[in-house]
């Protein structure tokens, strides 16, 4: 069971593209906590902010065209936002490892996995090449590579996809960090090496107790493994409970809709699956309104006027909405 006790805290992050056609605002105004060996899935559609928030706390986008102008993120009693580069890089792969989406373009193509492995530690941790190469074998054992010690001569091109994943968690993990972000990391993988690289995700947070954030588009990934799930739309999460509690009683539009969208494998489907009508709405501008109130099916007159801020309605399930599921009425 995770911990009661936040080892992140994010608080109102905002963060903005500056691109030739004006800004992009691509993150609203987020916050969330993460507990100690919880793990958090955070979903939504492509553009809707998962990954840019993500990277927000750690710097890892170009800046400029990004600028994050608002928010803190604490982290050991000190705010990721406020540290430069060289502060940053003590906490990056160290106390914070990152799992990229494509192995194939975050591996580097002309150097072998064997230092890739062990630059991490010799940088964080301080150990000599022999200890650092011994235990990047033992890692590489760790995430299911067989006969680890005689591929760590071998480089990224000479391993399949699920294998190249499999390398990234484990450079995301041989420093033991106390938390670890993983960027929607089977989602080109096939639904066998997915479920093998779950399995794996499952057993480490068993073994090493870190806390995990799991980016994703899909609920059906995030419904096994996760204790708590965020759901993001347009730069703002609209909805945030226990996993169990989300998917029995989704209070968001935004969340029902894309539940709607998943095969129920319990019995025979009487009916097509649903989709989300409409467009997500342009980040040129952070919305004044519900920014889901023109796809939304409950719409109602409050909504095209304000935008409902995250509020806590009970069993710490948070909703950014107006409608409520029970009634019909507003809040």
């Amino acid at each position: 069971m995770p911990s009661q006790t936040p080892v992140l805290q994010v608080e109102n992050i905002a963060t903005r593209f500056h691109t030739q056609d004006g800004l992009v605002h691509a993150v609203n105004g987020v916050s969330f906590e993460l507990k100690k060996g919880e793990l958090l899935g955070v979903v939504g559609e492509s553009g809707s902010g998962k990954s840019v928030t993500m990277m927000t706390l750690l710097k890892l986008l170009p800046m400029p065209p990004a600028e994050i102008y608002a928010g803190t993120a604490k982290f050991e009693g000190q705010d990721l936002i406020q540290l430069n580069l060289d502060q940053l890089r003590k906490v990056r792969g160290g106390k914070i490892g990152f799992i990229f989406q494509d192995p194939m373009t975050s591996l580097n193509p002309v150097l072998t996995i064997g230092y890739q492995l062990a630059e991490p530690m010799r940088e964080h941790l301080g150990m000599s090449r022999r200890e650092a190469r011994q235990r990047s074998a033992e890692l590489l054992d760790l995430v299911g590579i067989p006969l680890a010690e005689s591929r760590l001569n071998d480089y990224p091109h000479q391993f399949s996809g699920g294998m190249r994943q499999r390398v990234m968690i484990a450079i995301a993990l041989a420093c033991d960090p106390q938390v670890l972000i993983a960027d929607e990391p089977t989602t080109a993988l096939d639904v066998t090496i997915q479920a093998q690289i779950l399995d794996i995700i499952k057993r480490l947070r068993e073994e090493l107790g870190m806390a995990i954030i799991w980016i994703t588009h899909d609920l059906g990934v995030i419904a096994g493994i996760a204790d708590r799930v965020a759901v993001m739309y347009s730069g703002f999460i609209v909805e945030e409970a226990p996993v169990d509690e989300l998917y029995g009683n989704p209070k968001h539009p935004y969340t029902r809709g894309l539940l709607k969208t998943l095969p129920n494998l319990k019995g025979k489907r009487a009916k097509r699956l649903e989709s989300i009508s409409g467009q997500p709405p342009s980040l040129n501008n952070i919305p004044a309104s519900c920014p889901f109130a023109p796809r939304c099916p409950h719409a109602l007159a409050r909504c095209l006027q304000e935008n409902p801020a995250l509020v806590n309605r009970k069993n710490n399930h948070k909703v950014a909405c107006w409608w409520e599921p029970d009634s019909g009425k507003n809040t």
